[in-house]
């Protein structure tokens, strides 16, 4: 596993009119700006920029849209000092973000949409997340389908890890995302969530995004998941960080930076007040001796 550090987190900033969560709020590039700088304030380290929807239904942008939505936006927020990385499918659109300011490319198709996003990455050394997906599939149920959520996820992470190695791009560079609501029901949402321990074996950097996902409406609201507040479902978001600090992620991705930046926060200093590896356990009930008092003499030594 890689040195943990304390997880990251990274902000989200959807340039769309169709996003499910905030689609419309940041379509006009002053708002979205405004808005990545806001997040940044409130505790994001990493803006993650997408100017294409893939939520259930949506339908895909043209390459020149998508870059007019996001180039001004990268160029704008990188010139103001923020950690950019770009959500996007498309090898083009990566490459000319990188060229304005943009540190990472996060792909959801892990390379499977466009074959030359993995060559870009590897020319540009740029970090790369390889998101798990079965992709757009015409039958639903298809992409459902699973023996074993976690093992077969693990094994098509592995096939992209290798695709990408095989291209050039650096072990190091490589930071993987389980897919959270991708080609997966919420059971196997939750399955991914209780084996991040797994995930964080593979010797790459771990990225995890739940924020504001239907799963976790679905907890909260099972009667009709569409009114969960926006309030809870980014507490309920800030406890998955939570979990997936204590599993050593490398970065959440979430909507509400403040909440989660806390939990990272709390889970990063009990880390650090551990017992560390090897240490006596002291007996329950034990007196705690402070370290400046001075041992009294055994009996008969004077």
């Amino acid at each position: 596993m890689p040195t943990q550090e304390r997880t990251k987190i990274m902000g989200v900033l959807n340039v769309t009119p169709d996003s499910f969560s905030d689609g419309g709020r940041y379509f006009d590039h002053e708002a979205a700006i405004a808005h990545g700088l806001r997040l940044v304030n409130s505790g994001a380290e990493i803006i993650d920029v997408g100017g294409e929807s893939t939520r259930p239904g949506s339908v895909r942008v043209d390459e020149d849209e998508e870059l007019r939505r996001v180039i001004p936006v990268i160029r704008e927020l990188a010139a103001a000092g923020a950690v950019i990385s770009v959500d996007t499918m498309r090898a083009k659109v990566a490459e000319a973000s990188l060229g304005v300011g943009a540190h990472i490319i996060n792909d959801v198709s892990a390379g499977l949409s466009d074959p030359t996003m993995l060559t870009v990455a590897a020319e540009t050394q740029a970090p790369v997340v390889l998101m798990h997906w079965r992709g757009y599939l015409d039958r639903v149920s298809a992409s459902f389908h699973y023996d074993d959520v976690v093992a077969e996820v693990i094994s098509e992470l592995k096939t992209r890890i290798d695709e990408a190695i095989a291209v050039g791009v650096e072990h190091g560079n490589i930071i993987l995302d389980p897919g959270l609501g991708f080609s997966k029901n919420a059971e196997h949402n939750w399955q991914i969530l209780a084996a991040l321990d797994d995930f964080a074996e593979l010797d790459h950097r771990l990225l995890v995004a739940a924020s504001r996902k239907r799963f976790i409406s679905t907890l909260l609201s099972p009667e009709d998941p569409m009114l969960t507040p926006e309030a809870a479902k980014d507490q309920a978001t800030a406890a998955i960080t939570a979990l997936s600090a204590k599993a050593g992620a490398w970065a959440v991705r979430v909507h509400e930076p403040t909440t989660s930046a806390i939990a990272a926060k709390v889970v990063d200093a009990v880390a650090a007040h551990g017992r560390p590896a090897g240490a006596p356990v002291r007996p329950a009930g034990a007196a705690v001796r402070p370290a400046e008092a001075p041992v009294p003499p055994a009996e008969g030594e004077a």
